[in-house]
C-alpha cells in the first residue's frame, strides 16, 4: 500500500468513529433526520466564514458552520412546539431555507473560487491526503486527519465526562430534570457535537457520506443491543469496518470511494437486519410465527378443557370445529404432544395432568387481567415451542 491509501483509510476511520459516538444519541432520541438537516443547512455558516476571511482554511468556517447547525436545531424544535406540525415537517421546511441561502450566496458571489456546490455536497475522500497541514515549514500530516483527530479526542473527552448525564436525558427526561441534569444544556450540547463534527468531516467526505456515517453504525449497532456502551462499542466497529471495507471495494471496482463506503454501510446494516438474533427480520418472523401456534395451542387446551363428551374431542372433529387447516391441526397435535399436554387414545384427546395445571393457570391469569404472564408461564411449562 501506498502512503496516500493509508492515510486515506486513517481518514476514513477516524471520521467514522468521530460520526458514529453522536449517531447513537441521534437513533437513541429519534432525531436521526437531524443529521440530514445539519448537514445541508451549515452551508450559509461556510459561505459567510469565508466573506469574512476570505480564507478556506480558517477555523472561523468550523465555528460558524457550528453555530448555523445549532441554530437549525433551534428553528425546528421552535416551529415543532407550536403544535402545528410535527418535527419531520419541522425539518423538511427549515434545511431546505438555509440550504438554498447557501447557494445563492455562493452562485451570487463565490463564483470564482473553490467554494462551489459540489464540492461541499460530494466531498472527496481521494484528495483528502493532499491537503497537508504544515507547521514551521514541515509536513505533519493530512489536514483533515489532524481535524477529525482533534474532534474525536473532544467527543470521547466529552463523553467520558458526561456519559451519566448524556444517558439519563436521553432516556428519561423527567429523571434527568429530577436529579438536577439540564435536559436542554445536554440536548444542544449534543447538537453542537453534532454539528462541529458534520463540519469537520465535510470537506474529507461530503455531506452525503456524513450523514451514512453517524446513522447507519447506530441503527445497526441498535438493532444487535439495549446496552448503551455496547451500542456505542459496536457503532464505532461498524463504521471503522465498513469504511476500510468500502475502500477497498472501491478500489476493486474503480469506483467513488465515498459512494462505496455508504454501500458498505448499507450492505452491513442489510445483513444485521435480517440475520440480527432478537431484533432482525428472520428471527421477528419465527418468532410472530411461533406466537400465532402457542396461541392456536392454548385455544386447543381450552377447547379440551371445555368439553367432556368424546365426540367433541375425536381429532376429526376437533380439525372441523375449531376451523383449522390440516397442517396447523398437525402443528398444534403435534406441539401438545410434545410438551405432554395431551394423550390420545383411540384417536379421542385428553388433556394429561399437565395440561390441565397449565389450562386451570391460564384461565385463572385470562380472568384476572393478567394475561400479560402467559408469556413466562409458557416459558415454564414448555420444553418445545412453536
Amino acid at each position: 500500500m501506498t502512503s496516500p491509501q493509508i492515510e486515506i483509510q486513517l481518514i476514513a476511520a477516524v471520521v467514522a468513529a468521530a460520526c458514529a459516538i453522536p449517531g447513537v444519541f441521534l437513533v437513541l432520541r429519534k432525531m436521526a433526520l437531524i443529521s440530514d438537516a445539519i448537514s445541508h443547512s451549515i452551508l450559509p455558516g461556510i459561505v459567510l466564514g469565508f466573506f469574512i476571511t476570505h480564507d478556506l482554511n480558517s477555523p472561523l468556517l468550523i465555528l460558524l458552520a457550528a453555530i448555523t447547525g445549532v441554530i437549525t436545531v433551534v428553528l425546528v424544535e421552535a416551529i415543532q412546539k407550536t403544535g402545528l406540525v410535527k418535527e419531520d415537517t419541522a425539518i423538511g421546511l427549515v434545511f431546505p431555507v438555509l440550504f438554498s441561502i447557501g447557494v445563492l450566496l455562493i452562485a451570487k458571489n463565490a463564483n470564482d473560487i473553490h467554494l462551489d456546490v459540489d464540492a461541499v455536497l460530494l466531498g472527496e475522500l481521494a484528495f483528502a491526503p493532499f491537503d497537508r497541514l504544515i507547521m514551521g515549514g514541515m509536513d505533519v500530516g493530512s489536514k483533515s486527519l489532524w481535524i477529525m483527530g482533534g474532534i474525536l479526542f473532544i467527543t470521547v473527552t466529552l463523553l467520558i465526562l458526561f456519559y451519566k448525564e448524556l444517558k439519563v436525558s436521553t432516556f428519561d427526561i423527567g429523571l434527568s430534570s429530577a436529579l438536577g441534569i439540564s435536559p436542554v444544556i445536554m440536548h444542544y450540547g449534543l447538537m453542537s457535537i453534532s454539528s462541529v463534527t458534520v463540519v469537520g468531516a465535510f470537506d474529507a467526505v461530503g455531506a452525503i457520506l456524513v450523514v451514512a456515517l453517524m446513522i447507519a453504525p447506530a441503527a445497526t449497532a441498535y438493532l444487535l443491543t439495549s446496552d448503551l456502551k455496547k451500542m456505542l462499542l459496536l457503532s464505532v466497529f461498524f463504521g471503522v469496518f465498513s469504511a476500510i471495507a468500502g475502500y477497498w471495494l472501491a478500489h476493486l471496482l474503480d469506483a467513488s470511494i465515498s459512494g462505496s463506503m455508504t454501500t458498505m454501510l448499507g450492505i452491513v446494516f442489510l445483513g444485521v437486519y435480517l440475520f440480527a438474533p432478537r431484533k432482525g427480520l428472520i428471527a421477528v418472523v419465527y418468532r410472530q410465527k411461533q406466537q400465532r401456534t402457542e396461541v392456536s395451542l392454548l385455544t386447543f387446551l381450552l377447547h379440551l378443557n371445555n368439553h367432556s363428551e368424546e365426540n367433541e374431542r375425536h381429532i376429526n372433529h376437533l380439525q372441523e370445529h375449531i376451523n383449522w387447516q390440516k397442517v396447523q391441526s398437525r402443528t398444534v397435535l403435534n406441539l401438545a404432544l410434545k410438551n405432554n399436554m395431551i394423550a390420545i387414545d383411540d384417536e379421542i384427546v385428553s388433556l394429561t395432568e399437565k395440561g390441565k395445571e397449565f389450562t386451570d393457570l391460564a384461565i385463572e391469569y385470562i380472568i384476572t387481567n393478567k394475561d400479560e404472564k402467559i408469556e413466562p408461564m409458557k416459558d415454564d411449562f414448555f420444553l418445545f415451542r412453536g
